[in-house]
């Protein structure tokens, strides 16, 4: 089942995906099909409108504050209309179309057939959507070389502590000591699973070039609570997975928060897997589901090597087996707490949050090109149809 985020800005995330069970009629009801146009009809006002196609196979369905379009693909190409109705005409107007009711805006399949679109002969749209297509092409490429950037931050990392990742395995059978259960008070199977336990002994192994402590005996917990949201609100999907970085999200703040400061690191406890970490840049509040972490000397933690240390692949060997629950696995404050990382003497620390900051300024670049071109790429293409100027 197709859900509010996975549909992103262009094109679709299906890295998290939830299922269902389905009758054949109830199937045949909301079975996608390929070239259906799929837009997100709930939310705030620059989400609600928010479009893509949806080409991939197989049986998919949708999510109720997602609206289908089926188009006459004799008349308009899928993607041509898409490209339209992302652009500035089309934004403008499902911004006249939508309306807010208890905060929330919202547009129907009623108000979504009122939308105008141009329809000029098919080899205009296909002249059109090929450019279309290379300017998204570049795009992504841009996208990827920023995403390669963070992503070598682990083995870069690694490297300089002299460490290496546990090899992943997922073996299904394994032995514990009894010893072991009873020092730990855990009788959970995965808990003791190889890859957490190489990782522990690999850290235990670097003692004599390396201080490897329990989180609690160098940060804070902080857990200064307000009933409301207030500015800079950060919730789970607002951070990037494996990276750190902010990203527009649909999540609304309601409820309960928690207040951090610039400096402090977020460490996600829902789903670990994840790895959501974010060393916060101003101050803000927060989900629940994050601990907030005070670093409580920096000049023997530095908060931006402690946030890199966290999203490495040594500490997410440990979280992955130390989860529990089913519907929401989330990590046990004793569990936290008590993880393991490695400290490295300053020089080293400076020479890590040196390399990453640098890789994270290129990235951001990298971004901002890409959505610097995207954006000019959908004012040419409104140009052409309508003859509007780009506006500077």
């Amino acid at each position: 089942m197709l859900r509010m985020n996975n549909l992103q800005d262009d094109g679709w995330d299906l890295s998290e995906l939830k299922y269902i069970a389905l009758g054949e009629t109830e199937l045949g009801r909301y079975r996608l099909l390929q070239g259906d146009i799929l837009f997100n009809r709930t939310n705030s006002k620059e989400l609600v409108g928010k479009c893509a196609v949806f080409n991939e196979p197989g049986d998919w369905v949708f999510a109720s504050y997602l609206i289908r379009v089926r188009l006459e693909s004799k008349l308009i190409l899928p993607q041509f209309a898409a490209d339209f109705l992302n652009a500035p005409a089309g934004r403008l107007q499902i911004d006249r179309l939508s309306r807010q009711i208890i905060g929330m805006t919202n547009i129907n399949a009623e108000e979504i057939k009122e939308i105008l679109l141009p329809v000029p002969p098919m080899p205009v749209q296909r002249e059109l959507l090929a450019a279309m297509d290379k300017a998204r092409e570049t795009r992504r490429a841009n996208l990827s070389q920023a995403g390669s950037l963070l992503e070598g931050v682990d083995s870069f990392l690694l490297g300089a502590l002299g460490l290496t990742s546990p090899a992943k395995n997922d073996r299904k059978t394994f032995a514990a000591r009894l010893s072991d259960l009873r020092e730990s008070r855990r009788m959970s199977a995965d808990y003791f699973h190889p890859e957490r336990i190489l990782a522990l002994r690999g850290m235990a192994e670097s003692a004599s070039h390396l201080d490897c402590r329990r989180l609690t005996d160098v940060v804070e917990f902080v857990r200064v609570q307000i009933k409301e949201p207030e500015a800079n609100y950060v919730g789970l999907a607002h951070v990037q997975s494996g990276t750190g970085e902010l990203t527009a999200s649909d999540e609304q703040a309601g409820g309960t928060c928690f207040v951090f400061k610039t400096g402090d690191v977020l460490f996600a406890r829902l789903r670990p897997y994840l790895n959501k970490v974010y060393r916060a840049e101003q101050d803000g509040c927060c989900s629940p589901e994050f601990h907030v972490l005070r670093v409580r000397d920096s000049r023997v933690l530095q908060p931006d090597y402690l946030a890199t240390i966290l999203r490495s692949s040594l500490i997410l060997a440990q979280t992955r087996h130390m989860m529990t629950g089913n519907t929401h696995p989330r990590l046990a404050n004793d569990d936290v707490v008590n993880l393991v990382i490695p400290i490295p003497k300053p020089d080293v620390q400076d020479a890590i949050v040196r390399e990453v900051r640098q890789r994270r300024i290129q990235a951001r670049q990298k971004r901002a090109d890409a959505e610097g071109q995207w954006t000019t790429a959908k004012l040419w293409f409104e140009e052409q149809l309508l003859g509007n100027p780009p506006k500077p």
